[in-house]
């Protein structure tokens, strides 16, 4: 990494932790972040799994507050945004800096995609869902990743490519997932949109982990941001995010490039694999504590609804499997993944 671009990523740091010591310092807030010091503990392990996997830093603060804290769920879904406007960014700059790989393609497209559905999301979707069904829908989310990755995980960890070579078919991927994932998935629980491209890269385009992971790290960043300036227009912050975020943004804004750097030294294999064990954990978790609001019938639903979370991701994969087969048939023996094909 050259000295000149690392710079950037400093100033970055520099300017945050010159405007949170203002912030606690100037109006006299230290017992604020000592009195929220748990989230902050929390999100030193959220932050790490921010950086170094396709899960927002709000993925663990979320359950956190909503489960562990028993908090409303619009406090775990703002507080996701606000955390992860400082986490996320400082990783994705951190990853630029870096140089590296991106899967620009369906990035420019899920940007672009989600500029719209997530400010739309969050103004008229997510006040119409219930805070129980926000709880549901973040479960079912990520717990169906914490399955596929607890059964697809040598497959995924075993791709090398760099990119699927349809730049044109990426981005309009990307722009539909943009979309519907900013609308439906990140206007409501604050996370979800990074875990869409992430599978859509691996399981769709069969691109390698340290090109998808990245990738996916940079968009959940973006809709942060986007998070925060509609709903700070909007006036509509849960009063508690303030002091929750005092405590741990100064941890998430170091602790997610550590991840980014970290897992770059021991593998990304270890780390999804206990990422993916936590994600199912926590869908266990939120079907026990619901249970009295859920009912036979309704576990019943979210179960059926994490199947076909997992119906979904099969699809992907299968269709994965046909496009690269097509590719290599039409190179004559060599796919555009550059592997190549038997004769």
């Amino acid at each position: 990494m050259r000295g000149s671009l690392l710079w950037g990523w400093l100033l970055f740091l520099a300017v945050f932790y010159g405007i949170w010591l203002f912030l606690v310092a100037g109006y006299d807030l230290w017992a604020v972040v000592r009195e929220h010091w748990p989230m902050a503990l929390s999100m030193a392990i959220g932050s790490y799994a921010a950086g170094s996997t396709p899960m927002g830093g709000g993925t663990v603060g979320f359950p956190v507050l909503v489960l562990l804290f028993d908090t409303p769920a619009s406090l775990g879904r703002d507080f996701s945004f606000a955390v992860q406007a400082i986490g996320m960014v400082s990783a994705s700059i951190f990853i630029l800096v870096r140089r590296q790989r991106l899967a620009w393609p369906m990035l420019r497209g899920a940007m672009l995609g989600s500029l719209a559905g997530t400010p739309l999301g969050i103004l008229f979707v997510a006040p119409a869902i219930p805070g129980l069904w926000v709880k549901l829908v973040f479960a079912v989310l990520w717990g169906s990743f914490g399955v596929l990755h607890l059964y697809r995980l040598g497959e995924i960890t075993a791709h090398h490519e760099g990119c699927s070579g349809a730049r044109a078919r990426d981005f309009r991927v990307g722009l539909l997932l943009g979309l519907v994932a900013g609308a439906l998935a990140v206007a409501v629980t604050g996370v979800g949109i990074d875990m869409v491209v992430y599978a859509a890269l691996v399981l769709l385009c069969r691109v390698d982990l340290k090109v998808a992971i990245p990738t996916s790290v940079v968009i959940m960043a973006f809709n942060s941001v986007l998070g925060v300036v509609v709903k700070s227009v909007a006036g509509d912050w849960h009063p508690q995010v303030y002091g929750n975020w005092l405590a741990a943004a100064p941890v998430v804004a170091l602790g997610a490039p550590l991840g980014v750097y970290v897992v770059g030294l021991i593998g990304r294999r270890p780390t999804l694999l206990i990422v993916a064990l936590l994600c199912v954990v926590q869908f266990v978790w939120t079907c026990v504590a619901e249970w009295p609001a859920l009912g036979g019938t309704g576990l019943a639903l979210v179960l059926l609804a994490l199947c076909g979370c997992l119906c979904g991701f099969e699809s992907l994969r299968a269709l994965g499997l046909r496009l690269a087969i097509r590719a290599g048939r039409q190179s004559t023996g060599v796919s555009s993944f550059g592997a190549a094909v038997p004769g």
